[in-house]
């Protein structure tokens, strides 16, 4: 049963149309890619989340689909001494909904607390079937021991069907999105734990469709305690999504403030899939899947900045506009940066025209010494490789980037790959 986002990925390559030739096109970089796990359905098929790394440079992550179930799994994978990897399946999500406790479909990327437990949602499933948070226990024998934290629900809160990672606080509560099982337009929640071993569960905004709505992307902290993140549609103008502001109050309110408001016009983005990037200086960083450049049928997506000035006004930057060619099109993930404050990130499609609509880049976008930004694709993925790149990538010491991808592979289930510059 694919999520949502997964129907969202579908649907991006298939309304792609490419570039005319005459475009500039971007830098290719000698990046050298390595597939290092083709799943084959029974070990996890459509990895939409991104990958993290444990102390001993191990990789976790989800898989929407595919598991001895078919509704998706946990893997890690370990890097053996010849330099090859292999996965583990950590964890396998049941079926159908509303009748497992444990949920369904994960579409997100999971995080670590400091005892080496991991924490992650599913997009559906759970007593309710809006989707869980839940947490992964290691035990003797490599057992690992799933423990739903919350489960979500519709109909009392308007919220359930979480897209996004989760993130900690100092005091150790989680906090994250939920897109809102329709009509619910998304919510931004909290979970602290109980001395008692369960979790509270505080709502901190309801969105509700003039300020934005359905947010897929992650939350970030600023040092100050305030959250951000954005909202795929709503807003303003009724359907491009926003950028927006959590502070907290006194009493345990929180204020949301929008930032942005995308537009699809004269150039700006839309529908934001992903999370944001915050810089030492205060800027936030992000893409929009749509908008940009009409070579795409509804635009080839951007990635843009925004900066804070006076009076609480934020402006925006269009860094990069996407063409729909060989620099890919339909960004749908957060930037990684390196020390140097380059950007990392993927595309949906474009790419390798070896695919239909292309499968896929990997790229980079630095600042030049006029303030410009350039990208440089690090790899055009030709569907064997992977296509269909919705997730984040994350670095290593070296400067390797490592991500999934949702489709590709020599069966179509996706792969884990490495991209070494």
């Amino acid at each position: 049963m694919p999520g949502e986002k997964g129907l969202f990925a579908l649907v991006a390559r298939v309304v792609l149309i490419f570039a005319s030739s005459t475009l500039l096109a971007p830098t290719l970089a000698a990046g050298q890619e390595q597939v290092l796990h083709i799943f084959n359905g029974s070990d996890g098929a459509n990895s939409f989340s991104g990958l993290v790394f444990d102390a001993a440079g191990n990789l976790y992550g989800t898989t929407q689909q595919g598991g001895n179930t078919g509704y998706g799994t946990v893997f890690k994978l370990t890097r053996r001494s010849n330099g090859t990897w292999a996965e583990t399946v950590l964890h396998n999500f049941h079926g159908p909904d509303g009748l497992d406790p444990g949920g369904l479909a994960p579409s997100a990327a999971l995080v670590f607390d400091r005892a080496g437990n991991l924490y992650g949602t599913t997009f559906s499933g759970g007593v309710h079937g809006a989707g869980v948070v839940f947490e992964l226990s290691p035990g003797a024998g490599g057992k690992w021991t799933e423990t739903v934290l919350h489960a979500f629900n519709n109909e009392v809160s308007g919220e359930g069907q979480p897209a996004a990672p989760l993130i900690f606080d100092k005091a150790g509560s989680l906090y994250g999105t939920t897109t809102g099982v329709p009509p619910g337009k998304g919510t931004v929640f909290k979970l602290s734990p109980n001395s008692n071993g369960t979790w509270t569960e505080t709502v901190l905004h309801t969105f509700s469709g003039e300020d934005g709505a359905k947010p897929y992307g992650g939350l970030i902290f600023d040092a100050a305690g305030n959250l951000y993140g954005t909202t795929n549609v709503g807003g303003a103008n009724k359907y491009f999504g926003n950028v927006f502001e959590l502070t907290p109050g006194g009493g345990g309110e929180w204020k949301e403030t929008v930032l942005h408001t995308f537009s699809s016009q004269n150039g700006d983005g839309a529908y934001p899939q992903a999370g944001l990037l915050l810089d030492a200086a205060g800027n936030l960083y992000g893409t929009t899947s749509f908008g940009g450049l009409p070579n795409c049928a509804f635009g080839c997506g951007i990635a843009f900045k925004l900066t804070p000035g006076p009076n609480g006004k934020w402006r925006e930057t269009i860094l990069y506009q996407f063409t729909g060619g060989a620099d890919g099109a339909y960004p749908g993930a957060a930037f990684t940066p390196d020390a140097s404050g380059n950007l990392y990130s993927t595309t949906a499609s474009g790419g390798n025209p070896l695919c239909t609509v292309g499968c896929g880049v990997v790229f980079e976008l630095a600042e030049g010494a006029s303030g410009k930004w350039s990208e440089t694709v690090l790899n055009a993925f030709d569907g064997y490789d992977g296509s269909d790149l919705w997730s984040d990538v994350i670095l290593d010491g070296a400067g390797n980037l490592y991500g999934t991808t949702a489709d590709g592979g020599n069966n179509g289930n996706g792969v884990v790959y490495e991209v070494t510059q």
